[in-house]
């Protein structure tokens, strides 16, 4: 576009001071927290601004800090983690740090919703999706991936650091999910009182404490009989949560069908 051309942009309904002070909050919760989910068009815009910010990153110089420190609304909290850890994991990524995912639209109004997060992190979507993908092959017994599984395990796996040994400890990990009766298959791909770890099933309909019939569905929700939501509808970034982190001192609140509250008198290593 020639001199004094106007450039498309997203106003974000919003005006200019408005709109500069959005962006510097969306760009500050995203690195610090890696993952934010927000409208579809401030997702767009907020990763334009995410971009060049890793690349100030990765240029490493006083300019650049200078620059970064005008952005952030806590630099001294982000800028050792911009000039360091960042900048170290994508050194020889030569561009695409930041990825938008089309979710859900949002409840109350049907707005456009996106989720935008740095790659190669600890909560990278792709990844997880991945993994799970390939855990769920594994599972089935399939022989051979995809062609377009094939082709995210090289994207997932290609710049980050050790990619494949992480790939294999998150298939083994979402495989062990399956063996605990979380689930990364539906138990209707699987055969009918088939046997063995992933397909074991308990003829006798005897209820357990939790008011279960044992030899219903081992994928049933433990505290919640009724419910016919399955554990391998849920988030592959909530799956790996819950494994990393401890579920006794945790409690969740249910939102949107993916959190849980733990009821009452429940025992405290109840998956949900």
């Amino acid at each position: 576009m020639g001199a004094g051309g106007l450039i498309k942009t997203r106003h974000l309904s919003r005006t200019s001071p408005h709109r500069r002070a959005l962006l510097r909050n969306l760009v500050t919760s995203l690195f610090t927290h890696e993952s934010i989910t927000t409208t579809w068009p401030k997702a767009k815009e907020a990763q334009m601004l995410a971009e060049k910010l890793i690349t100030l990153g990765k240029r490493n110089t006083e300019a650049s800090k200078r620059r970064a420190l005008s952005i952030f609304f806590t630099p001294h909290a982000l800028l050792p983690r911009l000039f360091g850890p960042l900048r170290e994991r994508y050194a020889s990524r030569p561009g695409g740090y930041t990825r938008v995912l089309r979710v859900e639209p949002r409840a109350n109004d049907q707005a456009p919703t996106a989720l935008l997060e740095l790659v190669d992190g600890d909560r990278d979507m792709r990844f997880a999706i991945t993994a799970q993908t390939v855990a769920r092959q594994r599972v089935l017994g399939l022989k051979r991936a995809t062609s377009q599984t094939e082709m995210n395990v090289k994207k997932v796996t290609r710049f980050r650091p050790d990619g494949a040994r992480q790939l294999e400890q998150a298939v083994g990990l979402f495989t062990e999910m399956h063996e605990r009766g979380v689930g990364v298959v539906d138990p209707s791909e699987l055969e009918a009182g088939g046997s063995g770890a992933f397909g074991a099933s308990n003829e006798s309909n005897e209820s357990n404490e939790f008011g279960q019939v044992s030899g219903r569905n081992p994928y049933e929700h433990p505290l919640n009989p009724k419910t016919e939501r399955y554990a391998h509808t849920r988030r592959p970034h909530q799956l790996f949560k819950f494994f990393r982190e401890k579920r006794s001192d945790r409690k969740y609140n249910r939102n949107d069908g993916d959190k849980y509250m733990r009821r009452e008198g429940g025992p405290r290593d109840a998956p949900f």
